[in-house]
């Protein structure tokens, strides 16, 4: 194997993370590009390394990837300005070429990882439907006894992701993603911009919705707010503001 395989594990590593960021995609209600979010990126990549993890970035289809403009510190919107974490991560060029040239989840062996983190970003809420590969991996993870997590908008694969028995893995279970009052807050943001008209919402569906209805036990922390929540192997969190709580989640479960 290749040195740059990312299904060789490093002889000082103890934990190896697959973490997985969404392709662009192009929205389907607003026309907008849309892609993965950084801070859903950068920030349990530095939880995971500060403890000594190995983590390997991959995407659905492989390649290069982009991330949503308001999620770079240095956007004109100035949306993100404060987050120092992948302002950091974006001028190392190590770990920016992590996002230039990703490898496609069917590179994933499952053998070699000990958890798999889905970032989100809105391209997840266009995409992911066709990611059969992050199905049946983030599945085959959930079903060896790994670590599979999901945070934001990347929770989208729960409403995908099934067992071999055909059930949904999130029925049943708790979990979090994106609110509805975040999905309300951002809806009335673009309005009030006059950036779409009001009969038209920013996303196609709701994460709390569809997870409510595939029979999970969907919690939420308020607006805004970081969260994550563990059920098992299976843990998620809220939004782009949980990625350390997400991440610190994963850790807990696997260790040092």
């Amino acid at each position: 194997m290749s040195l740059k395989d990312p299904n060789v594990r490093h002889p000082d590593a103890r934990k190896r993370i697959a973490l997985v960021i969404a392709n662009p995609a192009v929205s389907t209600t607003t026309g907008w590009p849309v892609g993965f979010w950084w801070s859903e990126l950068t920030h349990p990549y530095h939880v995971f390394t500060e403890h000594g993890y190995e983590v390997s970035v991959f995407s659905p289809q492989g390649g290069r990837c982009e991330a949503d403009a308001m999620s770079d510190p240095n956007d004109a919107s100035g949306y993100s300005r404060s987050d120092l974490v992948s302002q950091g991560f974006i001028h190392t060029p190590e770990l920016k070429a992590l996002v230039d040239a990703t490898a496609p989840v069917s590179a994933i062996d499952v053998a070699a990882f000990d958890a798999i983190v889905v970032a989100g970003g809105q391209a997840p809420m266009f995409n992911f439907e066709a990611a059969t590969d992050l199905h049946a991996t983030f599945a085959a993870f959930f079903e060896a006894g790994k670590v599979a997590a999901a945070l934001c908008h990347g929770c989208a694969i729960l409403a995908y992701a099934k067992d071999s028995r055909g059930e949904y893995l999130a029925k049943g279970r708790t979990v979090t993603g994106f609110a509805n009052v975040e999905e309300d807050f951002a809806d009335n943001a673009v309005w009030s911009y006059g950036l779409l008209p009001r009969d038209r919402h920013v996303m196609p569906w709701r994460i709390e919705d569809r997870l409510k209805a595939l029979g999970a036990n969907y919690v939420q922390a308020g607006l805004w707010r970081g969260f994550a929540v563990r059920d098992g192997n299976l843990i998620t969190g809220q939004q782009n503001f949980s990625g350390e709580e997400t991440a610190r989640l994963v850790v807990e479960a696997l260790g040092r």
